[in-house]
């Protein structure tokens, strides 16, 4: 029976762990993050992958920081065959690296060598992608650069956000994984190299980048809208305060009205001029010390003080 160590942290990365498992894989450690505090009030929470090793009867091991770690000599000295990570979040020192006979394999949610790094998935909702897809590879120093085994694709539509897409392409990722690694393990399989030339990347999103520009296009602040969503979560702000915009929608109209400024609101409707003189929905927000909330129900409440005419995003230019 081929030993396996598993490393990933989020729900991503849960059903992938799953199929192993139910494949018959000898997982002998699964890796993950350690526990961090989570929401308002910081309370302390094992990542999805945790949870899901526990629940399964699996080791778990979680260290700060896996090079150089009491941890990763534990890993080694297990003797796997492989290791297999899917959004593990650190980076895998070489000496761990080729450790297994087969080395690491990955499963990343792009279709590389577009989108290397740590946010594929936002920047492909971001930046109006039609599809992403997932890619099986292998493992190698330098970030997701290693050869290619499979990839397979995965169109986007305009309902889909960061959550949904992640959702399917874990998905998309178990099956292609569980297709592709007995070809690996039979050495019938070999990574094919990437082109250079053709590598974008997709770092973690920052604080500025979440924040909404109104001189884009309506469709361009969905997008953002829907790669930001559930987390970290686009923001504007209206007299000062933060809105936080968890979902919007394009509407068919034209304006001829300022970036930002708000052009109806009536009966659950708030549509905001955009640049190229488009118009944006918003269908649900967060006012700063509120709960999330429809637009109908923000309308109905303290949003009765917003004025058509006011502008977002103003206090802060």
């Amino acid at each position: 029976m081929t030993k396996m160590v598993f490393m990933g942290t989020p729900d991503f990365s849960v059903p992938i762990l799953e199929g192993l498992v139910e494949a018959g894989y000898e997982i002998v450690a699964v890796v993950t993050q350690p526990d961090r505090p989570v929401g308002r009030k910081k309370v302390i929470q094992a990542p999805p992958v945790k949870q899901a090793a526990l629940r399964l009867g699996l080791p778990v091991l979680q260290p700060e920081k896996i090079s150089g770690s009491p941890e990763m000599q534990q890993l080694i000295d297990l003797q796997p065959d492989v290791i297999v990570t899917a959004a593990f979040g650190q980076f895998l020192p070489e000496k761990l690296l080729q450790a297994p006979q087969f080395g690491a394999i990955n499963v990343h949610a792009s279709l590389l060598p577009k989108y290397r790094g740590g946010a594929p998935v936002h920047y492909a909702i971001i930046n109006g992608e039609k599809e992403t897809g997932v890619t099986i590879m292998e493992m190698i120093k330098k970030m997701d650069a290693g050869g290619i085994y499979a990839q397979e694709s995965l169109p986007i539509t305009n309902q889909d956000d960061v959550g949904s897409m992640f959702t399917k392409l874990s998905l998309l990722g178990r099956k292609l994984l569980l297709a592709t690694l007995p070809q690996i393990l039979a050495n019938d399989l070999k990574a094919t190299p990437q082109d250079e030339a053709l590598a974008t990347f997709s770092p973690n999103i920052t604080r500025e980048q979440e924040q909404i520009d109104w001189q884009k296009s309506a469709q361009a602040i969905d997008c953002q809208i829907r790669g930001m969503h559930p987390w970290p979560v686009a923001y504007t702000t209206y007299q000062g305060q933060r809105w936080k915009i968890y979902r919007s929608q394009v509407v068919e109209e034209t304006t001829q009205a300022l970036p930002g400024t708000i052009i109806a609101k009536e009966k659950g409707k708030l549509w905001i001029a955009c640049g190229e003189q488009t118009v944006l929905a918003i269908e649900e927000l967060q006012p700063a010390g509120k709960s999330k909330q429809t637009i109908q129900a923000f309308l109905n409440g303290s949003g009765q003080q917003v004025q058509v005419e006011m502008r977002l995003g103003q206090d802060e230019a």
